[in-house]
Parts: structure tokens; sequence; C-alpha cells
């Protein structure tokens, strides 16, 4: 079984390998925004709860999330295990998370990967994307530009730069991600579980890196 944590700032390339460790070795990715999204949908006990929160503007607070979480978990399409991206951000979710997994689930993290990635390339990733308001494809203006300057392959319709692809707010998301990871690092440096990966490297290359710490 392979319980993941992926770490790195936005745009390491965490959505890019999780999905070829999907692919690979058939775990699923678990998102706490879908989670809570689906059960408010839902109108579940729980999403009752978290919407009082989310309609006031409020964090919703992490023992509501562990809870959704340890439901997921037990989900079928857990058995061979998930990758969590984004969650957890503070060391007390972390704390919450191990204890809830060791002692409701009778499991555990099995592996942290860190993806290690300059903060100008971070940028650079960033504020080149280009998403089409239509069909929602991604385009860079570097690394994968459109065919025709400015506009979708798929529909024609003109691309946006969307405000959390400015420089200015990805430089402060970077900020927050260095103070919150850090203690993050010191928590699960001392589990032996902990991997950090060169993240500048080839999409390939860092997959490669990848699969001999899962395997």
């Amino acid at each position: 079984m392979i319980n993941l944590i992926f770490l790195g700032p936005p745009g390491a390339g965490k959505g890019t390998q999780s999905a070829k460790i999907i692919d690979e070795y058939k775990v699923v990715q678990i998102s706490t925004g879908d989670l809570l999204r689906a059960a408010v949908k839902a109108g579940s006990e729980l999403g009752k709860e978290a919407k009082v929160y989310m309609d006031g503007g409020q964090l919703v607070p992490d023992r509501l999330i562990i809870d959704m979480m340890k439901e997921r978990f037990q989900s079928d399409d857990c058995k061979n295990g998930f990758i969590l991206d984004g969650f957890p951000r503070t060391t007390a979710q972390a704390e919450a998370l191990d204890s809830m997994l060791v002692n409701d689930l009778k499991t555990s993290i099995t592996h942290i990967i860190s993806l290690e990635v300059d903060d100008e390339v971070v940028v650079t990733r960033n504020t080149g994307r280009r998403v089409c308001p239509k069909c929602g494809a991604t385009y860079h203006i570097k690394f994968n530009p459109p065919k025709t300057g400015g506009v979708c392959n798929n529909d024609g319709e003109t691309l946006v730069h969307r405000d959390d692809d400015r420089e200015e707010t990805i430089r402060k998301r970077l900020a927050v991600y260095h103070q919150t990871t850090a203690l993050l690092k010191d928590y699960y440096g001392k589990s032996g579980k902990f991997h950090e990966l060169n993240g500048d490297d080839t999409t390939d290359n860092v997959f490669a890196a990848i699969k001999k710490i899962l395997d």
C-alpha cells in the first residue's frame, strides 16, 4: 500500500507526477477541497456542519476535515492507497492525521515526498500559464503555447491570465508555503519516510526518482 503525502510549491509538478503515480500504482488522489464540496452538496451531517463555517467565511476546523478524510479512506477505491496534496498544511493537522490513521484505521503514511523547485522557476511556470475560460484547457506562453497566439486550440476562445497566476500573488503564496512547509519538513523528517527530490529536473527523471522511492 502507498499512502503518500506530496509537498511542493505551486507549479512544482505535483499534479503531473500524481497522474503518473495514479496510473502506475492504481491509487487515488484525495483533495480536501473536493471532499468538503462533495459533503456539502450531499447534505451529510459533516457537510452541514462544514457549510456553517464556509458560509461564514471561516476555516473549516481540522476535526471536521479529519472526519471526512476518515470516511473517504474507507472507500473501496482506497484499498491500494492514496495521494494527499495540499493536506496537511500545519503540524497540528499532520499530528491529527497520523493519530486518525494509526488509531482508527490501523494504517499510516508510508511516504512523504517534497518536490524542491527554485522560487524563480515557480514564478516563471505559474505566471506564464494561460487558461481557456470555455473548455478549461491550460497553456503556457513559453513551454506549451497555443498554435495561434492568445487563443485556445480547441474552440478559438481568447485565453485568460488568472489573477492567482500573477507574480505578486505567486510570491505571496510562496512565502506562505515556505513558512508552513518548513515546520512539516521538521515533523516528517524524523519519521524516516521523508524524501526530497529535485523538481527542476525533467518530468520523466522526477518520476523515475519517485518510482525508486515507492518501489
